[in-house]
C-alpha cells in the first residue's frame, strides 16, 4: 500500500515509517521540518517539506493517491500550548481537519490519527485510565487533540472516513529530541551523557506511563487492517515517577550529580497511566519492551549519535 505519514521525520513519526517501509508498503511523508530531521527521515521514504495547513498539500494528494494518511504532525509542546492556545489549535484542529478533507476527497481507506492519552484524561478520576475515562483536559493541547478525535467521528457519519484513533501515553527512545521541552528521558540523557546539570520540574513525584517507540510504532502497523472506528490507549499499565526515571538513568549512564529541583509546569497533569487492555484484546498488542530495556537502547543511540 502507499501511506502518506505526516510528520514522518519526526520522533516517533519516523519510527512509524521504518515499520512500514520494513513491512514493504511505499511511504510518503510530509514534514516542515520544524521539529523534525532529515537525518530521522529512512532513505527509501519520499519527503514533501510541507506544513499540513499548507495549500499544496492538495497536489500531493493528487500527485501520490495514498491509501491510507497516518496523522503523526502536531504541535506537541503542552508548554507552548498554554502561552499560546490559538497556534496549537491552528496545527492540531484546523490543519488537521483540512488533512482529513483531503483524506475524504481522494477516497483514502483508512485515516490513522495519533491522539493523547497522556492529556485528553485531564488529572485522573481513576487510575489506569481506559477509554471510557471522562476527558476533561487540562492544557489547550489536550483539548485541541480531543477536538480533532470528535471532527473524525463525525466524518466518519458524513463522509464515511474510516479511522483509528491511537492514544499515546508518554512515548520515549531513540531520535527524541533531548534540546525540546517534551521528553524527559531525552533530556535527562543528553544532559547526563555531557555530565551537565539536570532539573527536575516540580517535585519529581509526578508520575507517568512510558512506553517505548519501538511499540508505539508496532500498533500503528497492525492498525493498517485492524481497530476501524475505535479509539485505543497504548502504554504499559503502570506509573512510573521523574524521580525513578531520573535514578533509573543516573545508574546506566554512569552520572554523578544530584537533580536540580525547579518550579512545575503549568498546563501537565500531575499524575496518570493508562489502561491498554482494549488494545490488546481487539488489536493483540502489548509492550514488549521493560523500562529499563527501553531507557537502555535509548542511552546507546544517544551514545552512538553523540549527544
Amino acid at each position: 500500500m502507499k501511506i502518506l505519514v505526516t510528520g514522518g521525520a519526526g520522533f516517533i513519526g519516523s519510527h512509524v515509517v521504518d515499520i512500514y517501509i520494513q513491512a514493504g508498503h511505499q511511504v510518503v511523508v510530509v514534514d516542515n521540518l520544524s521539529t523534525g530531521r532529515l537525518s530521522n527521515l529512512n532513505p527509501k521514504a519520499k519527503l514533501y517539506q510541507l506544513d499540513i495547513r499548507d495549500p499544496q498539500l492538495r497536489e500531493v494528494f493528487e500527485a501520490e493517491q495514498p491509501q491510507i494518511v497516518n496523522h503523526h504532525a502536531a504541535q506537541i509542546d503542552v508548554r507552548r500550548s498554554v502561552r499560546e492556545p490559538d497556534f496549537d489549535a491552528d496545527v492540531n484542529i484546523i490543519g488537521s481537519i483540512k488533512l482529513a478533507k483531503l483524506a475524504i476527497e481522494f477516497n483514502v481507506r483508512k485515516f490513522i490519527n495519533i491522539s493523547s492519552g497522556g492529556a485528553v484524561y485531564g488529572e485522573p478520576v481513576y487510575m489506569p485510565c481506559d477509554e471510557e475515562h471522562p476527558i476533561q483536559p487540562v492544557c489547550p493541547y489536550g483539548a485541541s487533540k480531543y477536538a480533532f478525535e470528535t471532527y473524525l467521528q463525525l466524518f466518519k457519519i458524513t463522509d464515511n472516513l474510516n479511522f483509528t484513533i491511537l492514544r499515546y501515553a508518554n512515548v520515549y527512545g531513540p531520535r527524541q529530541d533531548p534540546l525540546g521541552e517534551a521528553g524527559v528521558v531525552a533530556i535527562f540523557t543528553g544532559k547526563m551523557l555531557k555530565d551537565q546539570p539536570v532539573t527536575i520540574n516540580g517535585t519529581g513525584e509526578q508520575l507517568r506511563d512510558f512506553v517505548f517507540v519501538s511499540d508505539c510504532a508496532k500498533a500503528n502497523l497492525i492498525a493498517l487492517d485492524q481497530g476501524d472506528g475505535r479509539v485505543y490507549n497504548l502504554g504499559v499499565g503502570k506509573g512510573t515517577t521523574i524521580n525513578q526515571i531520573f535514578d533509573e538513568l543516573k545508574t546506566i549512564t554512569g552520572y554523578s550529580r544530584k537533580a536540580n529541583y525547579g518550579p512545575a509546569k503549568p498546563g501537565e497533569t500531575f499524575k496518570i497511566y493508562l489502561n491498554a487492555q482494549r488494545a490488546k484484546e481487539e488489536l493483540g498488542w502489548e509492550p514488549q519492551y521493560t523500562l529499563k530495556e527501553g531507557l537502555e537502547k535509548t542511552v546507546r543511540f544517544f551514545q552512538s549519535s553523540g549527544g
